[in-house]
């Protein structure tokens, strides 16, 4: 859980990084944590938290200062646990890197293989890569949109069928694999 509170920015700045509906935060936590987060530790190790968690006035001042944070409205649901988004869903996204997923494919573009085996099983409903170790937004929301982003090359909205066909195309029969 420590993890999952801690932020960089609510500590320079004096921050209690807390949320006002405790309740909610733990009911999203709860699912992000056992219908995602837990499923890729049984499957790839260790999942290192990156950020997870933030309140709104921890987010706020990270938006405002450019800290990689977009603004609490379109954090809703998402880093901000305990805020509804406005179709008054809620959801929940850490931040993680799987570093044996990044062992077993470091090349350029090697976060496809993993985006890929998370969307055959998890209900993920957003997931953002970004370029180091395959760092990745995972999102889940209680309506999930099952969309993929990154900004690791290739970057931009990305297609798992187009991935699974081209590979096929490059490789014949033998399946895209992933784990340990």
């Amino acid at each position: 859980m420590r993890d999952m509170l801690y932020s960089e920015i609510a500590q320079v700045h004096g921050l209690l990084n807390a949320p006002d509906d405790p309740d909610l935060a733990i009911q999203a936590g709860t699912r992000l944590c056992e219908e995602l987060l837990e499923p890729l530790q049984d499957r790839f190790g260790r999942v290192a938290i990156r950020s997870a968690y933030r309140s709104r006035q921890v987010n706020a001042l990270g938006n405002e200062r450019g800290f990689n944070c977009a603004s609490n409205e379109k954090n809703a649901a998402k880093h901000i646990w305990d805020m509804r988004d406005e179709d008054g869903c809620f959801g929940a996204t850490a931040c993680v890197i799987i570093p044996s997923a990044y062992d077993k494919h470091p090349e350029v573009s090697g976060w496809q293989h993993l985006a890929l085996w998370i969307h055959d099983h998890l209900p993920y409903s957003s997931l953002w890569f970004f370029p180091s170790y395959w760092a990745v937004n995972i999102n889940w929301h209680e309506h999930p949109k099952r969309q993929i982003d990154s900004y690791a090359k290739p970057n931009g909205r990305w297609d798992p069928e187009k991935f699974r066909r081209e590979t096929l195309e490059k490789f014949g029969d033998r399946r895209v694999s992933f784990g340990p």
